[in-house]
């Protein structure tokens, strides 16, 4: 049986390769060595000439030839294209702000470091975090919470709803998690529910239609708000340092009664409003039916606020815009 040296001839084929300029030429060297016409396929027309033995003999190595140039020709053909727009991307649109072949890795972004912060604060106390839909009902984002059908954030203006019957919506507050999680479980409740929400608010310095917030809330007995006022106080020195004051001035919230806004101490003795909280209502509980005697407090707090108070971010947008001379700061 004459065979040619098939090592010989993809020694060839890869000199062939080498001398590619342009990824053009790749086809006419696939049809020179695979396609019609070529050495394989006349030699493969060969093969019927053959013993059965000598067949199955020659026949295995072919194929592994041909299989050999195929899988080369297509590592060739990838590896080219990326060198190719390697090097397009670097001559004709050139970043010096962005290495895009970078191998640093990658890391969490700013807001999930501060998300994940206070959570570990309130972990500290004993606090558990909860979850739930970011597509609600109605009842759980307000019927459940104590918010009447007349109330300003109920208007279409302000909430994205997902049916014409204003049954379903895009949660505006993580406080449907409070909700959801006191119907399956009794007290006592220490929980914090961290997620995104959304509101129907035009994009400015310190407002987005979506962002994030930190809600939680402790049902137990002989609650009081002192011991509110005191976990609050505990979460600001924690967070914001031990030399930042507080101050509660009163509030209104539909859930909480009495209700307040947290205020810290800031430069030049400015007051800055950093969350809402207050005593849960009684008819929140009525409506996941604990017993009328409960007591327990909530708080909520937003996400974002807190990353730019601390680090002095100006615009809420640069949590959004994906810009890594932003992200890599943090």
């Amino acid at each position: 049986m004459a065979e040619v040296n098939l090592d010989k001839i993809f020694a060839s084929f890869l000199l062939s390769l080498d001398d590619i300029e342009d990824i053009s030429e790749l086809p006419n060297i696939e049809k020179e060595y695979l396609g019609k016409g070529s050495l394989l396929s006349e030699e493969r027309s060969k093969l019927a000439t053959l013993s059965n033995e000598d067949k199955k003999k020659y026949g295995s190595l072919l194929k592994e030839f041909a299989d050999n140039v195929s899988t080369k020709l297509d590592n060739f053909k990838t590896e080219f294209e990326e060198a190719f727009f390697i090097e397009k991307e670097k001559s004709e649109n050139p970043d010096i702000s962005i290495d895009w072949y970078s191998k640093k890795g990658s890391k969490k972004h700013i807001l999930t470091n501060v998300m994940e912060e206070v959570v570990e604060i309130f972990a500290s106390l004993g606090y558990t975090v909860a979850h739930g839909p970011e597509a609600e009902t109605s009842w759980h984002n307000f019927d459940a919470l104590n918010t009447p059908d007349w109330h300003p954030a109920r208007y279409e203006s302000d909430t994205l709803y997902l049916d014409k019957d204003l049954n379903n919506l895009l949660r505006t507050q993580t406080s449907t998690v409070q909700v959801r999680h006191m119907q399956d479980n009794p007290p006592p409740v220490y929980i914090v529910a961290p997620g995104r929400v959304y509101r129907s608010d035009q994009l400015d310095a310190t407002h987005s239609p979506v962002f994030h917030q930190i809600e939680g809330l402790a049902v137990d007995d002989g609650i009081t708000f002192s011991d509110l006022k005191g976990t609050l106080e505990y979460f600001v020195k924690e967070f914001f340092g031990s030399s930042v004051q507080t101050k509660f001035i009163p509030h209104f919230f539909p859930f909480t009664e009495p209700s307040a806004e947290v205020l810290v101490s800031w430069k030049d003795g400015e007051w800055l409003e950093i969350l809402g909280c207050g005593m849960v209502d009684p008819n929140v509980f009525k409506n996941v039916k604990y017993p009328e005697s409960t007591q327990g407090f909530a708080f909520g707090v937003g996400v974002e606020r807190l990353a730019m108070l601390r680090y002095g971010i100006d615009h809420i947008k640069n949590f959004y815009e994906n810009d890594l001379r932003f992200l890599d700061q943090f």
